[in-house]
C-alpha cells in the first residue's frame, strides 16, 4: 500500500501515485496537526522548507533594472520580532515530528529570518549539521548604495535531534565537485527562463539547488515534505530523483503554477525515462 493510500483526501488539489506526489492547498500548521496525530512518530525522510522572510516592508529593490517595492505579498508582511519568532517555533516545532527519527530538515532564508530559524532550532533540540551559504553569482545591486550587495542566502541543514543518524551522500557531493570535498558555499545562479516558463513565485528556488540539497540527504525512494510549496520545485526535483514527494502551499496562484510543473516533469519523465540519469 502507497503512502498517498493513508494521508488525508481533504485539500488535496493534486495527486500522482505512479510517482508518489501530493500537493495540498492548505495552511501548513493544520495541516500538519492532521499528519502529526495519524503519524507520532514521524513520517517524512527529509523536509525542505522556504518560509516567509517577512522582508516585505516597503524597501526597494532592483528588478529588471528598475526601481521596485520589495512587496511579495501579505504572507511575507513582518508582525514585529516576538510574533514572527513565535511563527518559526510553531511550524518547526510540527516539522520536527513529522521527521524520521533519521531525518533532516533544510531552511532556506535571508538575514530577515534565518537568526530565528536557527535559534528556533536549538530551543527544540534539533541538532544544526551545516549552515549552506548560497552564492547568487548575478544579483540585484543595490540601489540605495548604502549596504553591500546582497548576493546570498543561508540555507540550514539540520538533524531531528541530537540521536539522528543523518543521512550524508559524500560521494555523490564529492563527484559533483570534480572529486574535492564540497564545501559550504554553494555558487548557483536564480532560476532560468525555463524553470519560469509557467509562470515564477518571487521567491522561487533554482531546480539545481534543490536536486543538490536532495541528493545530498536521501536516498531513491524517500519521502519529502514541503510546508511553503510555493511553484512546488521541491517536487520537481523529488519526480527528477525518484523520491516521494508532499507539498502544501496556501495560495491559489501558486497551486495552479504548481500543477503545471509538477505535470510537465512526470511527462517529460514518461516521454523520456533516460532523461533524468543522474549520479546514483
Amino acid at each position: 500500500m502507497s503512502f498517498i493510500d493513508n494521508f488525508p483526501k481533504n485539500n488535496c488539489f493534486f495527486k500522482d501515485d505512479d510517482q508518489g506526489i501530493l500537493l495540498y492547498q492548505a495552511d501548513c500548521l493544520e495541516l500538519m496537526d492532521i499528519l502529526i496525530k495519524k503519524y507520532p512518530d514521524g513520517i517524512f525522510d527529509m523536509i525542505f522548507a522556504d518560509p516567509p522572510y517577512f522582508l516585505s516592508n516597503g524597501g526597494i529593490t532592483c528588478h529588471a533594472g528598475k526601481m521596485a517595492k520589495v512587496n511579495k505579498g501579505e504572507w511575507d508582511k513582518s508582525k514585529g520580532i516576538n510574533e514572527n519568532h513565535a511563527f518559526n517555533l510553531s511550524w518547526l516545532s510540527r516539522c520536527q515530528k513529522l521527521l524520521k527519527p533519521n531525518g533532516t530538515i533544510w531552511v532556506s532564508g535571508t538575514h530577515h529570518v534565518i537568526y530565528s530559524v536557527g535559534f528556533a532550532m536549538q530551543q527544540l533540540g534539533m541538532k544544526i549539521l551545516n549552515d549552506i551559504a548560497w552564492e547568487k553569482p548575478n544579483p540585484p545591486p543595490n540601489l540605495s548604495c548604502r549596504y553591500f550587495t546582497h548576493s546570498t542566502e543561508t540555507i540550514i541543514w539540520a538533524a531531528k535531534n541530537k540521536n539522528s543518524k543523518h543521512y550524508f551522500n559524500y560521494d555523490a557531493m564529492r563527484k559533483l565537485n570534480n572529486g574535492k570535498q564540497m564545501k559550504t558555499v554553494w555558487t548557483i545562479a536564480a532560476p532560468n527562463a525555463d524553470e519560469k516558463k509557467f509562470g515564477k513565485h518571487p521567491t522561487q528556488k533554482p531546480l539545481q539547488l534543490l536536486e543538490r540539497i536532495i541528493l545530498a540527504s536521501t536516498k531513491k525512494g524517500d519521502l519529502i515534505f514541503d510546508p511553503f510549496a510555493g511553484s512546488s520545485t521541491t517536487g520537481v526535483a523529488a519526480i527528477k530523483l525518484n523520491r516521494s514527494f508532499v507539498g502544501c502551499e496556501l495560495e491559489s496562484e501558486y497551486i495552479f503554477l504548481s500543477i503545471k510543473r509538477l505535470k510537465a516533469c512526470i511527462d517529460d519523465k514518461k516521454n523520456n525515462p533516460n532523461l533524468f540519469e543522474v549520479l546514483l
